[in-house]
């Protein structure tokens, strides 16, 4: 699983010209999901977003949880996170993890992060095209990858 993490001032997703969820202070985590992808790494990467420290304390240093922070979390399912670029100009998605295998990984990372952190979590529509819009705050962006675990 791969996620890019966007510390924000506010997000929001919209479907269809309609708003389906929106946040003020806190995370946007874009979700992409492998076919190799297990429980394993959805609970690892739920417990390093409810842990990581992204937002200032009182001296303006990252030392921070979204938790402390009192933040929210947006969550958008992302399969071009996998996109083969290496051949051609049109990227390849044959990394990404086909809806049966990615929309459960999905689910459950949801679930986990909002049992984790007991904060408000919305989400976008696994599949659905949305338009996200975001003011990142820094701007502050972190790529975590679950095969990687650094």
């Amino acid at each position: 699983m791969r996620l890019v993490i966007q510390r924000v001032k506010e997000s929001s997703c919209v479907i269809d010209q309609i708003e389906r969820s929106s946040i003020k202070h806190g995370l946007l985590i874009l979700v992409g999901i492998e076919p190799s992808d297990t429980m394993e790494d959805v609970d690892w990467l739920a417990g390093k977003v409810s842990r990581i420290r992204l937002f200032d304390d009182e001296s303006g240093v990252m030392n921070r949880s979204v938790v402390e922070a009192k933040g929210e979390i947006l969550i958008i399912s992302q399969f071009t996170l996998f996109a083969s670029t290496k051949k051609g100009n049109r990227p390849s998605y044959i990394r990404a993890a086909r809806p049966e295998v990615a929309i459960p990984l999905y689910e459950s990372f949801i679930y986990r992060v909002k049992e984790l952190t007991q904060v408000k979590v919305e989400t976008g529509v696994f599949g659905a095209m949305m338009d996200i819009s975001l003011i990142n705050d820094g701007p502050v962006t972190i790529i975590i990858d679950s095969l990687l675990k650094e």
